[in-house]
């Protein structure tokens, strides 16, 4: 008699040993949205749910045909129904092929999750692993961004798979790498070469790049041909960036990078595209008590000196005039390309004020202003165009006047007239006077030599040899035997007659009449 189906079916489950955990082949009979369902020989055909065959972007790109592994779960369970796993025959493979390449010391990629207690969680192909935090780098490293979330190269140090434990190295990989690399650019032929690598730690003073097992230093002065407050402002961590090498020392395992060697330094043509004198739009970048920073084009700054800001107040706050990012025009005063320093105007830029009151008066014109302030040398003025201008004492009136006196009859805010005695714009100068708006008194006195004058003994001085007599501005000489017999005093009314006039040194020398 013959054996029925359900009896060769058993037979070939027992010869080929089918069990729960087995790994089997299957072949891919229909695709639907929730299912796909495979024929493995069984009884029946059974159906698997689509999301164990999906990829981490939930994609499936099986189809009907194809033939794929499947672990058996249950084999007829209570309900006459198997169940199969793509999703275990999925991790068996890779746990697999994660102890080949144990057995055989290679390079497996993951991805670093984030931080656990003694180290990191590391997912290798779905595949939990632990990275032990003296093991992430040759160097210890306190920020590990740079790695984090990306796929990096690891090698198998220990698996455990019935505890599921699996244990990596990122400084093993390193160290080989490093040995590598050390061999590959110990020779003079790849200084100045370029090197892609990623930022893995900034500091003040610059940025540490991962060159694949060696480090390397991008030095903060070589970031940028521009002024860079701090490294952050260039480069991120985590950043892949390509760089230039421009030293390197294999005996202390230094290798010096640069990212502005990359593109050309804009100072080898500053002096053609900047000649001096030429009006351009720069930004602030900076602002200092003695100035502020400009930015013509990228790499090329320059330095506006408070002095050149405004053309009237040289001390001037320069914050109170422009602020960072604010573009404004300015002219190029000098260059000096040996220490690369660029001295900029902004005042240059607009409306001088003490040329255009040069256009607008002369010498000798009359002026209005008010005064600002007093001084022991004389009176400043402020004019029209918010410029000044200086009454020297010697200017104030045609007396002698002291300080004392000079505050008596001006106080600061008082609107006076002057007369223009000079213009000087280059030198931000004008010179007035209060005392030429009258006529000199001691020409007055030029139709009267020989006259007889009356006056009053102000000031008796003792020159030795002569005795100088002050009546109001003139002088009154008389010799000393005279002196001692007239017995001068101070207030008496005395007769004189003019000798000589000098209106250079406004003197008019007089001779008592006896």
């Amino acid at each position: 008699m013959s054996e029925s189906f359900a009896e060769l079916f058993e037979k070939s489950l027992n010869k080929i040993n089918l069990k729960p955990g087995s790994i089997i082949k299957a072949k891919i009979v229909y695709i639907d949205k929730d299912w796909i369902k495979v024929n493995a020989g069984l009884k029946s055909e059974v159906k698997i749910n689509i999301d164990q065959f999906k990829n981490d972007k939930d994609d499936v790109f099986l189809k009907i045909g194809d033939r794929i592994n499947v672990v058996i779960e249950t084999l007829e369970d209570g309900f006459g129904e198997t169940r199969l796993s793509r999703e275990k025959a999925n991790r068996l493979e890779k746990w697999k092929n994660l102890e080949k390449a144990f057995n055989n010391n290679e390079v497996v990629k993951g991805i670093i999750l984030g931080k656990v207690k003694g180290g990191f969680t590391v997912d290798i192909n779905s595949i939990r692993a632990f990275l032990p935090g003296s093991l992430v780098d040759i160097r210890t490293i306190r920020d590990t961004l740079h790695i984090e979330k990306k796929y990096i190269d690891f090698k198998l140090i220990k698996i455990d798979k019935k505890r599921k434990n699996i244990v990596v190295s990122r400084r093993a990989v390193l160290e080989i790498g490093n040995d590598i690399l050390k061999q590959n650019i110990s020779s003079d032929q790849f200084i100045s070469k370029s090197i892609k690598g990623i930022v893995k730690n900034i500091t003040d003073y610059g940025a540490f790049i991962d060159l694949g097992g060696m480090d390397g230093l991008l030095h903060i002065t070589d970031m940028a041909w521009k002024r860079v407050k701090h490294p952050s402002e260039i480069v991120s961590l985590g950043d892949e960036i390509e760089v230039k090498i421009l030293r390197i020392d294999i005996d202390r395992n230094r290798v010096s990078l640069g990212l502005k060697q990359l593109s050309d330094d804009p100072w080898k043509k500053v002096k053609t595209c900047y000649p001096v004198g030429i009006k351009v739009k720069a930004c602030i970048t900076n602002i200092t008590e003695y100035g502020c920073f400009a930015e013509i084009e990228d790499g090329i700054e320059g330095l506006v000196h408070v002095s050149e800001l405004d053309w009237t107040n040289k001390n001037i706050n320069p914050s109170k005039l422009v602020s960072i990012g604010e573009r404004v025009e300015v002219m190029i005063l000098e260059i000096d390309e040996l220490r690369r320093r660029i001295s900029l105007g902004i005042k240059q830029c607009r409306l001088n004020p003490w040329e255009n009151f040069s256009l607008k008066y002369k010498k000798n014109d009359r002026v209005n202003g008010i005064v600002k302030s007093i001084t022991d040398f004389g009176i400043f003025v402020g004019l029209n165009g918010g410029i000044d201008g200086l009454v020297h004492v010697s200017d104030i009136s045609w007396k002698d006047l002291d300080e004392k006196s000079i505050r008596k009859n001006y106080r600061k805010g008082d609107t006076i007239e002057t007369r223009i005695l000079s213009i000087d714009p280059e030198r931000e100068r004008i010179s007035l006077s209060i005392k030429h708006l009258k006529q000199d008194p001691i020409l007055s006195f030029f139709n009267y030599k020989g006259s007889l004058l009356n006056g009053t003994i102000i000031s008796i001085t003792d020159f030795n040899s002569e005795f100088d007599t002050f009546v109001k501005f003139f002088t009154l000489f008389v010799t000393k035997s005279h002196y001692y017999h007239l017995k001068y005093k101070l207030n008496d009314r005395i007769e004189c007659y003019i000798n000589s006039i000098d209106q250079k040194y406004r003197h008019i020398t007089m001779f008592e009449v006896c």
